[in-house]
């Protein structure tokens, strides 16, 4: 298994557009073999930072899934709303893996 740590710069005054990003994202990623362990907004401290984490098989099962991304409608729609609403300023993207025991 592999998951997908994502740590989002956001604009602090388009939290609610964030929010329903990443609510649009959510069931894609489980769509399309993911299972997406949810988004963190701001709190408490930094007012424009939001992560998110989703996990998959395999990082081959992950580099799928982003294939498919580019072809799904919904996904394309959903880069089109981040971009149209400009509520990401930058992302980072890191991978791990599990230790359980």
């Amino acid at each position: 298994m592999v998951t997908c740590y994502l740590r989002y710069v956001i604009d602090p005054y388009k939290l609610a557009e964030f929010e329903r990003y990443g609510k649009m994202w959510i069931p894609l990623v489980e769509k399309h073999g993911g299972r997406h362990h949810g988004y963190f907004l701001p709190s408490e401290g930094a007012s424009n930072v939001a992560l998110a984490m989703f996990s998959f098989p395999s990082l081959a099962a992950y580099e799928a899934y982003r294939v498919k991304s580019m072809q799904d409608a919904d996904c394309q729609a959903a880069f089109k709303y981040a971009d149209d609403t400009r509520c990401i300023v930058s992302y980072e993207r890191s991978f791990f893996r599990p230790v359980f025991e």
